[in-house]
C-alpha cells in the first residue's frame, strides 16, 4: 500500500496526472475519491478494497467539462478493458486517463487473472433448480435443452425491479438517449418491466461492448446473472468476427448495425 500511495503522490507532484481517482477510506467504507496536488496528505487513506465503482466514467464525465485535464485511476484490468471502448466510441481520447494496475478479477478476457473479487457464491436450491447459478460457465449453460434454457432465464428476469443499477453502473454504459426508457420499447411506470425485453434489449447493445467487469451483477439488487448474458452475447460476437472486446482500439463489428449481418445464423440467436 505505500509503495501505492508514493507511485501516486509521484505522478501528482510530476504532472504526470492532474487528478487520481482511487479510493479513500471514509468512515471505514472504501469511497471513490479524486485526489489532488493540493490534497497530498490525504494519500495516506488511498486504499484498496474488494469494493469497485465505474472509476474510469467518473473520469470520462469530468473530461467532458475540463478535458484539458490528465487523469489518473486506480484500476484492475477491466478498466483498460473499459478505457478502449470509451475511446472507440470517442467518449474520450487515447491517453487522457492513466491505469495504475492492482490485481485483477477472474475473466475469460484477462489470461491468469488471480483477484479474490467475484469469487464464486453460495445459492440456495431454488435458483440452482429453477433459476440459473450465476458462476456458472456458458458452456454448462449450454448443455440445457433450448426450452429448459428459456424457463431459467424467463425465471431469472421476472424478478427485476427495474431499477436501472445494471446500467448506471456500468462504465460502457454513456448513450445520452437510453433505449431501456423509450416508451416505444419499454413500458414505463409498471414493475416488473415487461419479460424478457428489457433484459434482452440491454443485452444487444452489450454485445461487442461489454468489458465482463461484473459491475452490473454487483449492483443487481435481486442477484440475475447478467454476467453470464453478457458474456454469452460477447461470445456470439467473437464466433461470428473474431472480435474480443476492448483489447483493442478497433471498431466492433456492430458499431454500424443493420440487415443481414454476414455470418448471423439461427442458432446464434437461439444460443442464449
Amino acid at each position: 500500500m505505500p509503495e501505492m500511495q508514493e507511485t501516486v503522490r509521484e505522478w501528482l507532484d510530476t504532472g504526470k496526472v492532474d487528478l487520481f481517482l482511487g479510493y479513500k477510506q471514509v468512515e471505514g467504507h472504501p469511497l471513490p475519491y479524486a485526489f489532488n496536488r493540493d490534497n497530498l496528505e490525504e494519500l495516506q487513506d488511498l486504499t484498496v478494497s474488494e469494493a469497485r465503482y465505474p472509476l474510469e466514467k467518473l473520469g470520462a464525465g469530468i473530461l467532458a467539462v475540463q478535458p484539458e485535464l490528465k487523469i489518473g485511476i486506480l484500476g484492475r484490468d477491466c478498466n483498460r478493458r473499459a478505457l478502449n471502448v470509451l475511446a472507440v466510441h470517442q467518449q474520450i481520447t487515447p491517453g487522457q486517463m492513466e491505469i495504475l494496475e492492482v490485481k485483477c478479477c477472474p475473466s475469460p478476457l484477462r489470461k491468469h487473472a488471480d483477484c479474490s473479487s467475484l469469487e464464486p457464491r453460495t445459492y440456495g436450491s431454488v435458483k440452482l433448480e429453477v433459476g440459473i447459478d450465476n458462476s456458472m460457465p456458458t458452456a454448462r449453460m449450454e448443455q440445457f435443452d433450448q426450452q429448459t434454457r428459456f424457463d431459467k432465464w424467463l425465471y431469472e428476469f421476472q424478478k427485476c425491479l427495474k431499477c436501472y443499477g445494471c446500467r448506471d453502473i456500468c462504465p460502457v454504459c454513456f448513450c445520452k438517449e437510453c433505449s431501456l426508457e423509450h416508451a416505444d420499447l419499454v413500458e414505463t411506470g409498471g414493475v416488473p418491466p415487461e419479460v424478457p425485453l428489457f433484459h434482452l434489449i440491454r443485452a444487444v447493445h452489450m454485445a461487442g461492448r461489454c468489458i465482463d467487469c461484473g459491475l452490473c451483477e454487483d449492483a443487481c439488487p435481486v442477484d440475475i446473472p447478467l454476467r453470464l448474458l453478457y458474456r454469452k452475447v460477447n461470445e456470439i460476437v467473437k464466433d461470428l468476427f473474431g472480435y474480443e472486446t476492448g483489447l483493442s482500439l478497433e471498431q466492433p463489428p456492430l458499431s454500424i448495425l443493420g440487415e443481414g449481418a454476414s455470418g448471423v445464423t439461427d442458432s446464434h440467436r437461439a444460443a442464449v
